[in-house]
């Protein structure tokens, strides 16, 4: 019996040690990283947000007539999220600095934007949406082209409505044309629970949306005004873009591929190759060579971000956003 308890124990202690080993061993890669990532930005000889440097990876084709495909997926929100050592990337910076990165290599035609987002935050898409029409200003022979595979709304379709020619999956979702701004109100819970607020503001105004107060009319008259603001921006350019005389159907609305070529939502509806031989003709060329960037990383950067445990994301808990996103 002795001699079992004795085991026990010495196994109880080895996973002691080895817990504490590990521990220090993630202590130490991250110390390092750290140290690594400090010194290699420090020693850079250009302006790397200015003149982002990517690796290029060979994709497709094997012309001459370079084109760099970039993905705009997931909700466009800025911010990275946090992992155990450091953050994931941003995404809007990310795609920003891909755009950028195109446009100052004067090798690049064009642009294959290929979308599956819901939409997201306003000024992020405005960003994007901005940026792809700076790549083509000053050459006139520079094009974007917008493959939308699974959705294509809101934010995402205002950022596509700087390309040239947009084609969706036959299954796509586009649209949503519109603003959306949302909060929860606890008071009547808060009064049942005993819960109130405690607020100190220097103005009848500060805590607009307070969600353990009566919700105010005044503020939402405030705050609707800022939401029609946004949407006249949003249909003005999509109205431009898309030679709308009305905005009839810029609603908020969604539509399936065939209702959206119909209606001038989108110009095509086809599948990746049939993207690319869009842009072959569009280009007025027999091949492309297509290429997609990489971030260049350090063995460290690889280490960090490599299944490494994320914290909990707390972007549900913030405050309200005025929002060109999709939210069935």
């Amino acid at each position: 019996m002795a001699n079992k308890e004795s085991k026990v124990g010495l196994w109880v202690a080895l996973g002691i040690i080895a817990f504490l080993l590990f521990g220090s061993f993630l202590t130490n890669i991250g110390l390092m990283a750290v140290f690594v990532a400090g010194s290699a930005s420090s020693g850079s000889d250009y302006p790397v947000d200015e003149e982002p440097v990517y690796k290029e990876v060979w994709s497709y084709g094997y012309g001459e007539t370079k084109v760099v495909h970039i993905n705009l997926s997931g909700i466009i929100m800025r911010g990275g999220r946090e992992r155990l050592f450091g953050y994931e990337p941003d995404m809007v910076e990310t795609l920003l600095g891909q755009i950028r990165a195109a446009t100052i290599d004067s090798d690049v035609k064009a642009i294959l934007l290929e979308v599956d987002s819901p939409g997201g935050a306003v000024t992020p898409s405005d960003e994007i949406y901005a940026a792809l029409e700076r790549f083509k200003s000053g050459d006139d022979e520079r094009m974007v082209l917008v493959f939308i595979r699974d959705l294509g709304a809101s934010g995402a379709y205002y950022a596509a409505m700087a390309g040239d020619y947009i084609m969706a999956e036959p299954t796509a979702i586009i649209g949503s044309v519109g603003v959306i701004m949302q909060t929860l109100n606890w008071k009547g819970l808060g009064d049942k629970i005993g819960l109130h607020s405690v607020t100190i503001a220097s103005g009848k105004n500060k805590d607009m949306l307070n969600p353990f107060k009566e919700v105010n009319p005044q503020h939402v008259e405030m705050l609707q005004e800022l939401v029609d603001g946004m949407q006249d921006r949003f249909a003005s350019i999509v109205e431009d873009s898309r030679g709308f005389e009305n905005r009839d159907l810029l609603d908020g609305r969604v539509f399936s591929a065939p209702q959206a070529l119909e209606h001038n939502f989108i110009d095509g509806i086809g599948y990746w190759q049939d993207a690319l031989e869009k842009m072959k003709y569009l280009l007025d060329v027999e091949e492309l060579y297509l290429v997609r960037y990489s971030q260049k990383h350090n063995f460290f950067d690889a280490l960090m971000s490599s299944k490494l445990p994320a914290v909990p994301n707390l972007n549900a808990i913030q405050s309200p956003h005025f929002m060109y996103l999709w939210k069935p």
